[in-house]
């Protein structure tokens, strides 16, 4: 992808990069322009690219686990040869700043690396026998063919966290990226390219996102759809999925609570606490959304927190030094504005930011602190995906614990803590699939990720996301 500027991009199926008659327009968040066209399919086209997908899954899981790890590592090298390339098209599709583009580039080179390594520990394993004559043994074998669906926010690194271990299991993948944020994929399936995949092993489709889900949910081909995105569409997944039975991977929505006890060091806790809820704008299913402090240090916590918040530098993600990015779009600055509001008319307060940047052209929020935020408040209850950070406060663990699970979310949580028995207890009674302790950004490529309660079924990263493309058979062999 030489210059990301060119007339229509086209999309990769079947090996080939093909042009549809059909577009879709990219804008810049920073700006609200148009600077980009991607070539978008129709229904046949995606039940196409299925079709390619079969007829080149029998070589493919026909390979190595070592032969298949080689090629992955030819792609993360091509990834990291235009690392600094991709990571400038993600900050244009996506707003991020720029520096964090590239932190979501080198995650997404060690995504590679771990599977393609992983995808040699897909064990089996003989059982001890318990009738005279017979053997048992477990074999693991790949899935089939995957559908995956990725979203805007993380566009290439989400993207990369199905492929990977699909690939690495011997699964051909259909990848669909958001129609918001196409160009890091497609710039991604160039190294796929340029690696030397067979054709139709990896294919990209955008367009339409309930037509394409709805071949994948389908398309008898399709043997597995993995998804990260909210829980309504989750939902409508899980329905559409009902019908054949069709297995799901899914990354939905997250609500995650931070806790700050008194014993916890101060300036660390500071320090994580904004990069937990200010990373990627804010605009994250892991990102802090309720931050509840114990009460005795509650005016010293947010004096130094307002202070860390109002240095942090806003505008486009390309100028140097910037923090924190625009919006993915007006429909979410408006949405976090309105809960700013709302929480305002039911008494909190706030303490820096709550307005559009004024001067900037595009979807910009000012970095937000509110103090005195009730359980009852939008920001809450619904996931907030902005720079907005709400306070509230409590007295007691066990009151801390039961406030964190208060929700019908799961995905993370955050406590700032050195008391090491209360750390085991939070580990052990808190609800949530990943929980950072005075870490604000625990996501690893060894370490399995994924959410309970209405955050999702299923885990990503670690052992456990290759397992997640993997079938478990038990053979059984008699006269021995």
């Amino acid at each position: 992808m030489s210059e990301v500027q060119e007339k229509v991009h086209k999309v990769y199926l079947g090996g080939k990069w093909i042009e549809t008659g059909e577009e879709i327009h990219v804008k810049n968040p920073a700006t609200g322009e148009t600077f980009a066209s991607v070539a978008a399919v129709n229904r046949d086209q995606v039940r196409d690219a299925f079709t390619a997908a079969q007829a080149s899954y029998p070589a493919w899981r026909g390979l190595t686990a070592k032969e298949r790890g080689t090629l992955l590592l030819r792609i993360a090298d091509e990834v990291h040869k235009r690392a600094d390339e991709i990571a400038r098209i993600i900050t244009m599709e996506n707003g991020k700043p720029l520096a964090q583009s590239k932190g979501e580039m080198a995650m997404t080179e060690d995504h590679l690396r771990w599977f393609a390594e992983e995808g040699r520990r897909a064990y089996g394993r003989l059982i001890p026998h318990q009738v005279q004559g017979k053997r048992n043994m477990v074999v693991r074998t790949p899935i089939g063919v995957v559908g995956a669906i990725a979203p805007w926010n993380f566009p290439l690194v989400l993207a990369v966290r199905k492929a990977a271990p699909a690939l690495a299991a011997g699964c051909p993948v259909v990848l669909k990226p958001s129609s918001q944020t196409p160009l890091s994929t497609l710039a991604f399936a160039e190294c796929v390219e340029a690696a030397g995949l067979p054709g139709g092993v990896f294919q990209v489709v955008v367009g339409s996102a309930r037509m394409i889900a709805e071949e994948f949910l389908t398309n008898s081909i399709c043997r597995k759809i993995t998804f990260t995105g909210s829980t309504e569409v989750g939902r409508e997944l899980i329905r559409g999925a009902a019908q054949s039975i069709k297995p799901l991977s899914l990354e939905l929505g997250g609500l995650a609570p931070l806790l700050v006890f008194d014993d916890c060091n101060l300036d660390q806790a500071v320090e994580q606490t904004l990069i937990a809820k200010f990373r990627n704008t804010g605009q994250s299913c892991i990102a802090a959304n309720r931050i509840y402090v114990q009460r005795s240090i509650h005016d010293e916590f947010l004096k130094r927190f307002v202070a860390g918040t109002q240095k942090l530098k806003t505008g486009p993600g390309l100028e140097p030094g910037v923090d924190v990015g625009p919006l993915i779009n007006q429909q979410g600055l408006d949405a976090a504005l309105a809960q700013v509001e709302e929480a305002v008319h039911g008494g909190a307060k706030v303490l820096c930011g709550g307005k559009r940047m004024a001067g900037l052209k595009g979807y910009f929020l000012e970095p937000t602190v509110i103090d005195g935020v009730t359980e009852a408040s939008l920001c809450m209850r619904e996931e907030t995906f902005a720079p907005v950070a709400p306070f509230t406060t409590f007295a007691t663990e066990d009151e801390a614990i039961e406030l964190a699970n208060a929700s019908d979310y799961g995905l993370s949580a955050y406590a700032m803590t050195r008391d090491i028995g209360r750390i085991f207890r939070l580990a052990e009674r808190i609800e949530a699939g990943t929980i950072g302790i005075n870490d604000g950004a625990p996501t690893t490529s060894q370490s399995p990720f994924g959410g309970v309660k209405q955050s999702g079924w299923g885990r990503e990263l670690g052992s456990e996301g290759l397992d997640a493309f993997l079938e478990t058979k038990h053979v059984s062999l008699g006269g021995i």
